[in-house]
C-alpha cells in the first residue's frame, strides 16, 4: 500500500481532504494528514505543517491547498521526497510541478477520488 500524505487535512467532512482521507484508508492506504486545522481523521492525529514534520517512506502527496498557498511549503514537501504529487483539482501549479519533476518527483493533475475508484492510485 502507498502511505499516502494528505496536504490541507480537515476534519471537515464536508471537504474533499476529509473524502480523500476517508477513502484512502477505505483502500488500506495508511495516511498521513498535515494541515493548519487540529485535530483526528480516521484515527489519525492532524500533524501541524507549520512545524514541517518529519515524514519517513512517503509513496503520495495529495495536495488540497491552492496555489497561492503553496509556495511557502515547496521546500517542505520536497523534503518529503515522494514519489509523486497529486494536484487535485483547484491546486493545479506549473511552477510547483516543473519544481517537483526537476527533484525526480512525478506531478500528477488528478483526483485522488477518481483515482481510488478507477484503480489508477
Amino acid at each position: 500500500m502507498k502511505k499516502t500524505v494528505i496536504i490541507g487535512a480537515t476534519t471537515n467532512a464536508s471537504r474533499y481532504a476529509y473524502l480523500a482521507a476517508s477513502m484512502l484508508t477505505e483502500y488500506g492506504h495508511p495516511i498521513v494528514p498535515v494541515g493548519i486545522k487540529i485535530g483526528e481523521v480516521f484515527g489519525k492525529p492532524i500533524q501541524d505543517i507549520r512545524k514541517k514534520p518529519e515524514i519517513k517512506d512517503v509513496d503520495t502527496v495529495t495536495l488540497y491547498i491552492g496555489p497561492d498557498h503553496q509556495p511557502e511549503w515547496y521546500e517542505y514537501l520536497l523534503s518529503l521526497k515522494p514519489k509523486r504529487i497529486i494536484f487535485n483539482p483547484g491546486t493545479e501549479n506549473a511552477e510547483f510541478e516543473k519544481m517537483a519533476e526537476d527533484n525526480g518527483i512525478e506531478a500528477t493533475e488528478a483526483c485522488t477520488l477518481v483515482l481510488l475508484r478507477t484503480n489508477q492510485f
